[in-house]
């Protein structure tokens, strides 16, 4: 076995690893309660009114960790366990939310440079696999395939490393935050940073798994797939 399988393998188990990690700390946090009452939907509108933005709507989404920030409507969507409930989990999920909306508002540098490569990437994504397969299939007669689908990976690996600096600069936003807000205690605040550094590890191994993914196909365009 080559040595960029092993390193692949390693990844995707410690992908499986840190998500179920991630899926546990949610449930264990989840059942520990604010004690102030505010549930994330309270959490998320508070901290949108203490940055002076007023402009940007909290609503309730289908499914679970299924929250997310929508810069193009400014819509803080939060999963309905989260925009409902009211324990350590939800508090920190929908502050890390805001935390992006707080960084569009700014105009934070690495949030731009993501939502710039949106379209690019959802483009991308449509076609690169169809690219790549053709191109190794026809790699000796035309490597010029192979190396269009190369680039068009290469852009959603370059997406994955510019979402860590925007993911952790939102849960150290939302920390703070919560801190000195007093939506958190000093009991709770650890739990509320776990979760969201729980949250943080998901997209270093995604980065990684791509990386490592654009570093095979590059090697079998050098010819050099072993």
């Amino acid at each position: 076995m080559s040595a960029y399988w092993i390193l692949f393998i390693g990844i995707a188990l410690i992908s499986y690893l840190v998500q179920a990690n991630l899926n546990h700390k949610f449930k264990k946090y989840s059942r520990i309660p604010l004690g102030n009452g505010m549930t994330g939907r309270d959490v998320a509108e508070k901290m949108l009114r203490d940055n002076g933005i007023s402009d940007v709507s909290v609503i309730s989404t289908p499914g679970q960790l299924t929250d997310h920030y929508n810069p193009t409507n400014k819509t803080v969507n939060l999963s309905e366990g989260v925009y409902y409930g009211s324990n350590v989990a939800a508090a920190a999920v929908a502050a890390h939310e805001c935390g992006h909306a707080v960084q569009h508002a700014m105009a934070y540098g690495p949030l731009k440079m993501r939502s710039a490569l949106v379209p690019i990437v959802s483009a991308a994504s449509q076609w690169v696999t169809w690219v790549l397969l053709i191109g190794m299939l026809t790699i000796e007669a035309f490597p010029q395939i192979m190396l269009g689908g190369i680039i068009l990976f290469a852009s959603t690996t370059l997406f994955s490393f510019i979402t860590l600096p925007v993911e952790v600069n939102a849960s150290q936003r939302a920390l703070a935050w919560l801190s000195r807000a007093g939506i958190t205690t000093s009991a709770n605040y650890p739990q509320a940073k776990s979760a969201l550094t729980s949250a943080a590890y998901t997209y270093v191994v995604a980065a990684l798994s791509s990386l490592a993914t654009l570093i095979y196909y590059i090697l079998i365009y050098m010819g050099r797939r072993d």
